[in-house]
């Protein structure tokens, strides 16, 4: 996140994409509604009616994967209108006529034809999100170009990101923010809310295929080989690694023989699952390190036990890139080990057969070690240490050991000198709806359960809450294959199929099924696809799949007639 947190509550103008944030990130929403009491303005941007719409000011109702032409729209009203902040544009910003010349053919009509939105919605979305106008109008802040204009704040999650355009879209966000000088201030931004616990901080400290610690890109040569010096090694890989996506074609491929998966199942959580599973069965060797025996565990040829996020010390770093402290507060059971502990007797024990090399360094005596240690390599933790992470921790960048932190980015002064806006072209999803498969599915989550459900699904009282899988379908959509509430239906795509029981209602619109996948009975990830993934991110199309359902009772009952 660009901005904290607690700043949401004191917006004027809430933007929310892409996020059903009420049971994604139920703690956060909490935010959301506090400003909404307060007078805030909030706009909720999803084909699905989810529990922020009913705070919302606006809901705007997209056909999936068409939202890039509403964002663009928005884009081209805000600038016909004269709304754009033209003062923090000049300053602040280049390669502002290329972006306005991309959406100068996208009006509201041209909008409004794709996505199903009228017009004077989007058009009001775009004035409410520009001036940052609250309910009554009236804003708390004000700037100094003579105009009345609020500080809005943009919400989005894996709904944008898990597309095939989802680094345009993102773009398309942060140009958003700075056509209306809605960003470097409080209660503004462009804030991604991320999916995972401490998500945030394997990504700081270098669990991403193209970056070492603190985003230090592999191909950046000066900045490589100072952390290879740090690190007591002549250089390191400057090639980029594979992404989840690519290591799975890689192993079917022959060209990956072993994996090593920790706190991960990818059975579940990767698109096209039934080839997930092939790839991994065609391995030499799997590791598996977790907490419990998940799906992927049981591929594996070896299990490391490891513990719980409440039986270890360390570090987590949340959202809005808060570094916190974590102190255990149990035991870990039988042969258990915190993650670190068993990365570095595996590291000492391959040196023992394969030769030590020098100055390298494997045996720590504890996390806060390790912690500095990630100071030296990582300038944005340059100043964090677990001394000074007592309390409400510190949110990065943080470059110095007198250094405050940084509640929020950008203020005077973008990271890169002047924020540049990228031009967008319209790019729809890979699967678009035909006659054999008319419908689309969107995935995503529910309340009451987390990821795979490898830990959520234990639980037992969240378990009788919600102990089974369930498909969302439009009653228009059920009535054409005489389908009942609580019955059961097939989802077939063009890689498999999956059985569960339907819940009919108009939280979906027409066209439209939606289904979580937590659940293993009723695996979501056999139906998506990997064909086209963003170039950039490399993120494979989870939220646009095409689908057909059968009603299995209706096929039951033609084949005892023909009998």
């Amino acid at each position: 996140m660009t901005n904290a947190i607690h700043e949401i509550q004191d917006a004027d103008c809430i933007l929310i994409t892409g996020s059903n944030t009420g049971e994604s990130h139920p703690v956060l929403s909490y935010e959301v509604i506090r400003a909404v009491k307060k007078g805030a303005s909030l706009i909720v941007i999803d084909p699905r009616k989810i529990g922020m719409t009913e705070h919302a000011t606006l809901h705007l109702q997209p056909k999936p994967g068409q939202d890039i032409y509403l964002f663009m729209a928005m884009a081209h009203v805000i600038i016909r209108e004269g709304w754009a902040d033209m003062a923090f544009i000049e300053e602040r910003t280049e390669e502002f006529e290329a972006f306005q010349q991309s959406v100068l053919e996208i009006t509201p009509e041209v909008a409004a034809l794709a996505t199903g939105i009228p017009v004077a919605q989007i058009e009001k979305a775009a004035r409410l999100y520009a001036l940052g106008e609250r309910q009554n109008g009236v804003s708390i802040y004000a700037n100094g170009d003579g105009q009345a204009r609020g500080h809005s704040s943009i919400l989005y999650a894996m709904g944008i990101t898990q597309r095939s355009n989802g680094t345009e879209l993102v773009h398309m966000l942060a140009n958003l923010a700075m056509l209306g000088g809605q960003i470097g201030k409080p209660s503004t931004g462009v804030n991604p809310l991320r999916g995972q616990s401490n998500v945030q901080g394997a990504c700081d400290l270098g669990g991403l295929p193209d970056v070492l610690p603190g985003y230090q890109k592999v191909f950046d040569e000066p900045k490589r080989k100072a952390v290879a010096q740090k690190w007591g090694v002549d250089d390191l890989p400057a090639e980029v690694g594979l992404t989840v996506v690519e290591m799975s074609k890689a192993m079917s491929a022959g060209r990956i023989h072993a994996m090593y998966v920790m706190g991960e199942n990818p059975l579940m959580s990767d698109p096209d699952s039934t080839h997930v599973e092939k790839a991994f069965r065609s391995l030499d060797f799997v590791v598996a390190q977790d907490i419990f025996l998940n799906e992927t565990g049981l591929l594996a040829h070896v299990i490391l036990p490891a513990a719980s996020s409440l039986e270890k010390d360390g570090t987590f770093t949340n959202t809005e890139r808060r570094v916190q402290l974590l102190n255990p507060i149990l035991t870990p059971p039988g042969e258990a080990k915190p993650d670190w502990e068993i990365i570095s007797a595996l590291a000492e024990k391959f040196e023992e057969k394969m030769g030590r090399h020098r100055n390298v360094k494997w045996t720590y005596t504890s996390t806060a070690e390790i912690m500095d240690e990630a100071a030296t390599v990582a300038p944005i933790y340059g100043g964090i240490s677990h001394r000074r992470l007592q309390g409400d921790g510190l949110q990065w960048p943080c470059p110095t050991p007198d250094h405050p932190g940084t509640q929020y980015l950008h203020a005077g002064k973008f990271s890169r000198g002047l924020g540049k806006f990228f031009p967008i072209e319209v790019n729809l999803p890979y699967e678009q709806p035909d006659e054999e498969y008319p419908l689309i599915l969107t995935t995503g989550r529910v309340l009451y359960h987390y990821h795979s459900g490898t830990m959520t699904r234990r639980s037992e009282g969240l378990d009788w809450r919600v102990p089974r899988g369930y498909v969302e379908v439009n009653p228009t959509d059920a009535e054409a294959i005489g389908l009942l509430d609580g019955g059961q239906v097939k989802i077939i795509s063009r890689r498999g199929e999956v059985r569960t029981q339907a819940r009919i209602g108009d939280r979906v619109p027409p066209g439209v099924v939606f289904l979580s996948f937590h659940w293993k009975e009723a695996p979501a990830n056999i139906l998506t696809h990997d064909i086209k993934l963003d170039p950039i991110a490399k993120i494979p199309e989870y939220k646009a799949t095409t689908v057909r359902l059968e009603n299995p009772k209706l096929k039951r009952t033609k084949k005892a007639k023909a009998r």
